[in-house]
């Protein structure tokens, strides 16, 4: 897309181009919004950071239209070891093939391979400008919108600036943004400094694709990046130590126990501080801070890139309905939401990382005998939980706030995973297996909000309807007693009811929030048999 100057007035203007920035871009593009993203570097970043994705995570890239691409360079992992310096199991994480999102429940990547994907997709987007080389070197927040000043270096380092009505700030851990908003963080206290050795692997090896050794002599991190890469970390004394320890051979004597030097190539090594952050503020008015601008934890849950993905998602419908109208008190719901689930997160990776680096050995094996016996008394691998999201838009029901689990399903013929069989978006799920529905005059204001409406049909009553071919949906029904479901663009429930004369309540509570505000309430009533 040619680059606007002057008073062109952006949607949204999208700082930093990372997988976060990216997916921002991406999903605010697909949904027909005029959006500049601002990237300080001259190209993509091209080397690894992030190593691991959920299935809630491949169900949005799924939705953004590059699982097909990603395959192919993934590896999916299905367990997560734990392990002393003797080698004895402490901690095994389990991860299903078949997740509740549809997908396998842990991949591992190497980062180049998926940015390389968001990038060629947010370049296909004609509504989407890419300027990089832009560093942004201040903002100025007006009634109407961002002034956003910056350099821009192809046009003879002058300074230019952009306007735009919202920013979205993914620009990580070092945000310019946050430290100009002045936004303070809070610190957990928890802060490693660690070594990171990636390797391209260039024969056959037999490498521990995903394990923590909890050595008190030397914590070290084991995982893969994929089919063809792999990933050593080390926890130093001190980051003082790095210059030294960072020699190609003194590396290779790390890993000898390991990986054969005829079979592989290092290809860069890195120093990391892993520190637990969280903003206090991640709105100031129309800016707002998503991804490791607004939080940071540690990779011991592999969620760091996740989370920043939840943001994406979360802001991304939020500013799709206030870009559309809507009241933008629904932005202040984006923080409410995610920060319970983002604290919620870094407590469990830091319990996990005091596991592992714990450097006393009389601490050590006391630690070890109480992981192995609580694991032989568990008898199965343990599975990791995250919470639902905190109070916004959603209802009061249990459900609500949780993300909506995804199958297959038959509709007219096709077969596939819903979203890919009926499309995303906002969805009311109606359990109509018995042959009941709410009246048309009930469900008739979906169609104003943006919500597809689905029934839940028995293959055997009618062929009206979707089938569930996999008995999600309908185990989900009966697990909950629920009558009808409706969830959000970002897969998580916006509210359930238990009765089919409930449906306009529910679909209320999503009008009061997105409807432009001059727009009356939503009523009606009724269920027909």
């Amino acid at each position: 897309m040619s680059e606007r100057k002057g008073t062109h007035v952006y949607d949204v203007a999208v700082i930093g181009y990372g997988p976060v920035g990216m997916v921002t871009a991406a999903l605010l593009g697909q949904a027909g919004h005029d959006v500049v993203v601002l990237e300080r570097y001259p190209t993509l970043y091209n080397l690894p950071r992030a190593a691991i994705f959920d299935d809630e995570t491949m169900r949005t890239f799924d939705r953004l239209g590059i699982s097909g691409d990603l395959l192919p360079t993934l590896h999916v992992q299905r367990n997560y070891e734990w392990r002393n310096g003797a080698g004895e199991l402490l901690i095994e994480h389990d991860f299903a093939a078949v997740g509740s999102q549809g997908w396998a429940e842990w991949y591992m990547m190497y980062q180049p391979y998926l940015e390389d994907a968001l990038d060629g997709l947010v370049r296909g987007l004609g509504n989407v400008e890419i300027r990089m080389d832009s560093p942004v070197t201040g903002l100025r927040s007006r009634r109407h919108g961002v002034g956003v000043q910056g350099v821009d270096i192809q046009v003879e380092g002058s300074d230019t600036a952009v306007s735009a009505r919202y920013v979205v700030a993914c620009d990580g851990g070092n945000s310019f943004t946050r430290g100009w908003l002045g936004v303070e963080q809070e610190d957990y206290g928890f802060s490693e400094p660690w070594m990171v050795c990636d390797f391209r692997l260039t024969g056959p090896s037999d490498i521990p694709k995903a394990r923590q050794v909890c050595d008190p002599k030397q914590p070290i991190s084991i995982i893969s990046l994929g089919p063809r890469h792999h990933r050593f970390s080390f926890m130093l004394d001190s980051a003082d130590s790095f210059p030294v320890e960072r020699e190609p051979d003194r590396v290779w004597d790390r890993v000898a126990d390991y990986v054969d030097r005829s079979r592989a190539d290092l290809v860069r090594v890195a120093t990391y501080t892993f520190r637990s952050l969280v903003a206090e503020r991640w709105r100031d008015g129309r800016i707002l801070l998503a991804g490791d601008a607004a939080h940071q934890m540690p990779p011991f849950l592999g969620q760091g890139m996740c989370s920043g993905i939840r943001d994406a998602q979360n802001l991304a419908f939020k500013l799709d309905a206030v870009l559309r109208g809507a009241d933008d008190a629904l932005l202040d719901t984006y923080q409410s939401e995610r920060e319970p689930h983002v604290r919620a997160i870094i407590a469990q990776g830091i319990e996990l990382g005091r596991v592992q680096t714990m450097r006393d050995p009389v601490a050590a094996a006391e630690r070890d005998a109480r992981l192995i016996a609580q694991r032989e008394a568990d008898g199965r691998p343990e599975k990791m939980r995250f919470p639902g999201l905190g109070p916004g838009l959603r209802d009061a029901s249990p459900q609500a706030g949780h993300l909506m689990p995804h199958g297959r399903v038959e509709s007219h013929g096709t077969e596939g995973l819903f979203d890919e069989v009926l499309g995303r978006g906002f969805v009311l799920l109606v359990d109509g297996r018995e042959g009941t529905s709410p009246d048309a005059s009930a469900i008739e204001p979906a169609a104003g909000l943006g919500v597809a409406v689905h029934h839940l049909t028995d293959r055997r009553l009618t062929t009206e309807g979707i089938t569930d071919v996999g008995g999600v949906y309908g185990r989900w029904f009966d697990e909950t007693g629920s009558a009808a479901v409706l969830w959000r663009p970002d897969f998580y429930i916006l509210g359930t009811v238990d009765s089919l004369s409930d449906v306009p309540a529910l679909l209320n509570t999503l009008a009061t929030a997105v409807q432009p505000v001059q727009a009356p309430a939503i009523v009606g009533e009724g269920i027909r048999p």
